[in-house]
C-alpha cells in the first residue's frame, strides 16, 4: 500500500503524512477531496510532518484545519516537506527560535528548561 497522507479540509494547502515517505513516493491522499494532482514527495518526510499539496509562495499563507496557521519564510515547492526550515507560526513568536530538527527552545538556558 502506498504511504498515505490526509488532508484535513478541502482548502488546505499542506497535508498530513500518516506513514513514512521516501523522496519520489506518490502519497495516496485521504480526508478532503479536492487535491489538484496527484501527491509527490519531493524529500523522505516522516509521519506527522506536513507536506505542501501545491506550490507556496514566500510570504502566503499555510493553511491546514481551514485556518492559517503560519506563513511561509521561503518559496514551498509542491510535495515538499513544511516544518520550522520554510514555515513560521503566525501565533507563537518563539517559534522561530526552535531548533530545526528537534523543536527545543533555542532562546533560554536549557539546563534550567
Amino acid at each position: 500500500m502506498s504511504p498515505r497522507a490526509y488532508l484535513i479540509a478541502p482548502g488546505d494547502n499542506v497535508a498530513t503524512l500518516l506513514d513514512d515517505a521516501p523522496a519520489g513516493t506518490t502519497l495516496l491522499c485521504v480526508g478532503a477531496a479536492g487535491l489538484p494532482a496527484p501527491l509527490v514527495t519531493g524529500e523522505a518526510i516522516a509521519h506527522g510532518h506536513k507536506i505542501a499539496v501545491a506550490a507556496i509562495a514566500a510570504h502566503a499563507a499555510v493553511t491546514k484545519f481551514g485556518v492559517r496557521i503560519g506563513h511561509a519564510t521561503a518559496d514551498i515547492p509542491g510535495g515538499a516537506w513544511v516544518h520550522l526550515h520554510n514555515l513560521a507560526s503566525d501565533l507563537d513568536e518563539r517559534s522561530a527560535t526552535l531548533d530545526l530538527a528537534s523543536g527545543a527552545p533555542t532562546d533560554t538556558n536549557s539546563a534550567y528548561v
